[in-house]
């Protein structure tokens, strides 16, 4: 009788970097668990062999208890979890509902990835192992204006990652996070309908484009892999250099450099 197959759960998996991630571990052979609020974009993703859909919210337990027990049920095991699930938008620090803002995006960025690795560490022990990978962002590690909750939020989830990764390394399970730059999703179609601001955003990315999602599902994928077998506790950048300037001058381009 042979083995069943490899688990994977990914949360947000409607759309964006979860539904590409969930799309791409099915092709190659993963069973997927797919988690998202969104019961319309549940409906397309169920479509794709090899993934099943959860409806639900990441910053309730019941939620991550719930993926976790589709995926044994399902599936018979569980090796790989992408909690990739995020939230922001907030109004400046003074004004009215400013903290109660705070609190709604931290229960998502922050809270949601602790429960998610709470829920899922005991069937990755009992696999013998596996890996975690957590959607942060580069805006965790700087700041930049008008995004402090978001900021902060993902700083935290950085944080949690490194600090769970050192409590789970010695029963084999990796945890590591991913901080993507500026991605074409469903959350950032606005801004990109904005010539003017995508223009200014993209002349800051050294390599001159935004991600696809399907990219930073590649970089997902090689967390989860054998590949990455001795990665634990790190934060892997997928920004098309965007966080390796300081912020003070703009990337050289192809265009012949103007005289000083």
């Amino acid at each position: 009788m042979s083995a069943p197959r490899k688990t994977a759960v990914v949360t947000a998996a409607g759309s964006g970097i979860g539904r590409a991630t969930a799309e791409l571990f099915a092709a190659r052979g993963f069973a997927v668990v797919g988690v998202d609020s969104d019961p319309e974009r549940l409906a397309e993703l169920a479509k794709v062999d090899g993934v099943v859909t959860l409806l639900g919210d990441v910053a309730e337990e019941r939620t991550n208890g719930e993926m976790v027990d589709l995926a044994l049920r399902r599936f018979g095991r569980l090796d790989v979890a992408v909690l990739n699930a995020g939230a922001g938008g907030a109004p400046p620090l003074e004004d009215d509902g400013a903290i109660a803002a705070l609190d709604a995006i931290h229960a998502v960025n922050v809270r949601g990835a602790a429960l998610g690795i709470r829920a899922v560490v005991p069937a990755l022990r009992a696999a013998g192992g596996g890996s975690i990978i957590v959607t942060a962002s580069v805006a965790g590690l700087r700041g930049d204006p008008y995004t402090w909750a978001y900021n902060t939020t993902k700083a935290a989830a950085v944080n949690l990652v490194r600090s769970a990764a050192l409590d789970y390394a010695y029963q084999g399970i990796r945890i590591n996070a991913i901080a993507p730059g500026l991605t074409r999703t469903a959350r950032t179609a606005a801004v990109l309908q904005d010539a003017g601001r995508a223009d200014e955003l993209t002349r800051r990315i050294p390599l001159g484009r935004w991600a696809d999602p399907e990219e930073q599902a590649e970089v997902i994928w090689f967390l989860a892999s054998p590949a990455a077998s001795y990665v634990t506790g790190s934060v892997l950048v997928s920004d098309g250099g965007l966080s390796a300037s300081n912020g003070l001058f703009l990337p050289p381009t192809a265009e012949p450099r103007p005289s000083s």
